[in-house]
């Protein structure tokens, strides 16, 4: 991501420590990667926190971009494992 942005490594563990806030240029280009918006980026809808984390939201872009066959595998899987984890905290 740092090489794609043209910072350093740092700079980006530092956005994500929530130490530094990336410059509006950073951010345009940063949305522009993650293919979301800077108002995503910054909290702008009432589910900022779901995709936060950047491996989840790449996870699903990667699946986003399968047959949708395997698509509906992938989430068959994921709703079982969510059910059973449900079902082991009752």
């Amino acid at each position: 991501m740092a090489k794609q942005l043209k910072t350093l490594v740092s700079v980006i563990s530092r956005y994500e420590r929530d130490e530094m806030t990336p410059s509006i240029d950073a951010a345009k280009k940063l949305a522009t990667l993650l293919d979301t918006t800077v108002g995503y980026l910054l909290g702008e809808n009432e589910n900022a926190d779901m995709f936060k984390n950047p491996d989840m939201l790449r996870r699903f872009k990667d699946i986003l971009s399968f047959p949708e066959d395997k698509q509906e595998h992938i989430l068959f899987a994921i709703d079982s494992m969510i059910k059973a984890t449900k079902l082991e905290s009752i």
